[in-house]
């Protein structure tokens, strides 16, 4: 029997057809370009919310309110359709303008939406890079778009109004859009996809308002983009990997990779740059504009090396506690326990304060692991560390862990007998009905850590060889006074 061929995904099958529709779009002039375009919007539209509909994403809503964006997208390419090219309406503005001033704000609400899943705390870098952006593309739009369009608000207030809403609803769709590419985690073809949509939405849409703000173009060079953009956004939503688009992104510690410190570094320039294509064009300087976004890139700039700083604190910090911890029990760790031994040598030089060390070792632990297994072991030396934490709690006495089932008990200001009830309450509350035994010795002045340790260790071994579960001092060096307990 001959297997049948497997199907192309729905993504892959929009996206072919999409793809020729539009190229046949291309080739056309007048209402045939006109109405084949306003198809694909409208497909656009249907994708995304089939996308929804078919992968239902744990943001679901978001991706409805994406095509409830493209829906006024489409709709209101259907309306400059029927209004100039079948009416043969030259009014402006028109009902298309009221459908394509809708999208904006659902497509932006519906980045921010996916943004805010995938990086759902305070996301502080994240929002000053996109403010940056948005601020230098906003000198761009205020001084080509925005501001020939207000001056023309005497002659024509609600053409002007409209001419100028444009501009900002591109620059707050980039801004949310930049949200997203900061926020989200998975770097799916979904994403990439819908990084090349928005992209291409918004090439096409600056490039139409600049032809028509300048010659009155009605702008169809743009068409192709406009066009990409619509088969690329249907094909991002009907992509399976768009379940995954608003995963949590990883925590990064806000830092600058090579990519977006160039496009800060790009937007922070767009102050200048303007000024000085102004000045080659020989027109009119937008310097007050100039001026009051350099100075707020400055700020936003300062603002994002503080939060790099404050990241950069936090983590030596962290790396701080990590060297001076057990990865496992959060006890202070041996290279810890060697330092505090050396310092309270030195203290009880000065002092003559007592110093006692106490070497523990939890009894029958490689039976425990071979029996109920490593996690179980695992957790034993964690239960370990937190009921001893407990015990020892306010009583200045050290407790670290010097390697595998091995524990070491530091205590200064204390004489031995003291440090050996403390030993006693710290075996009663071993978890899981388990104990230990222990050495302990103290110093006798001039031993060096290491004699001090060795005969604790010694001492714990003849606990264990006397049958376990109890603490055993060591002998005193010849010279010394052995402590009572």
């Amino acid at each position: 029997m001959v297997p049948r061929p497997s199907r192309p995904p729905a993504w892959a099958g929009y996206l072919v057809v999409a793809g020729l529709l539009s190229v046949v779009c291309v080739c056309l002039r007048g209402t045939a370009h006109d109405v084949l375009l306003s198809c694909v919007s409208a497909s656009s539209a249907v994708a995304v919310a089939v996308g929804a509909r078919l992968h239902r994403p744990v943001r679901a809503g978001a991706w409805w309110c994406m095509a409830a964006g493209m829906g006024c997208w489409a709709l209101g390419d259907a309306l400059f359709t029927l209004v100039y090219d079948v009416l043969g309406s030259q009014a402006y503005p028109a009902p298309p303008d009221v459908a394509y001033l809708l999208a904006y704000p659902l497509l932006g609400a519906s980045l921010l939406s996916l943004a805010r899943r995938a990086r759902p705390g305070q996301d502080l870098e994240g929002v000053i890079d996109a403010t940056i952006l948005s601020v230098g593309a906003g000198l761009i739009s205020w001084t080509f778009l925005l501001r020939p369009a207000l001056s023309s608000l005497g002659d024509d207030l609600l053409g002007g109004a409209v001419s100028a809403a444009y501009p900002v609803g591109d620059v707050f769709v980039l801004a949310m859009f930049v949200r997203l590419m900061s926020a989200a985690g998975a770097r799916s073809a979904s994403f990439r996809l819908l990084t090349a949509a928005a992209a291409a939405m918004l090439v096409a849409d600056v490039s139409y308002q600049v032809a028509y703000a300048a010659t009155g173009y009605d702008g169809v060079g743009s068409d192709p983009f406009f066009l990409l953009a619509y088969a690329l956004w249907g094909t991002a939503a009907l992509h399976p990997s768009m379940r995954r688009l608003s995963d949590p992104g990883p925590q990064r510690g806000g830092e600058l990779g090579p990519g977006r410190l160039l496009l800060l570094a790009g937007a922070s320039l767009l102050a200048p740059a303007t000024l000085a294509v102004q000045l080659l064009a020989g027109v009119s300087l937008s310097a007050w504009s100039v001026v009051v976004t350099s100075a707020v890139l400055f700020l936003l700039v300062v603002a994002r090396m503080w939060t790099l700083l404050r990241r950069l604190r936090v983590q030596a910090a962290q790396l701080r506690e990590l060297a001076r911890t057990d990865a496992l029990t959060g006890l202070a760790n041996r290279r810890t326990a060697e330092a505090e031994l050396d310092r309270a040598r030195e203290r009880a030089a000065v002092s003559g304060a007592p110093l006692v060390v106490a070497v523990l070792d939890l009894d029958r632990f490689k039976a425990f692991n071979d029996t109920f297994g490593h996690p179980a072991g695992d957790a034993l030396l964690v239960g370990c560390a937190r009921a001893w934490g407990s015990e020892l709690a306010g009583t200045g006495v050290l407790a670290a862990r010097w390697g595998g089932e091995e524990f070491l008990v530091l205590a200064e200001g204390l004489d031995p007998a003291r440090v050996h009830e403390l030993l006693e309450r710290m075996r009663a509350v071993v978890p899981s009905g388990q104990s230990f035994s222990a050495g302990l010795a103290r110093w006798d002045g001039a031993e060096p850590a290491a004699g001090l340790f060795a005969r604790a260790d010694r001492a714990l071994y003849a606990a264990k060889a006397a049958g376990r579960a109890r603490t055993c001092p060591a002998p005193e060096p010849a010279g010394a006074t052995a402590p009572a307990l």
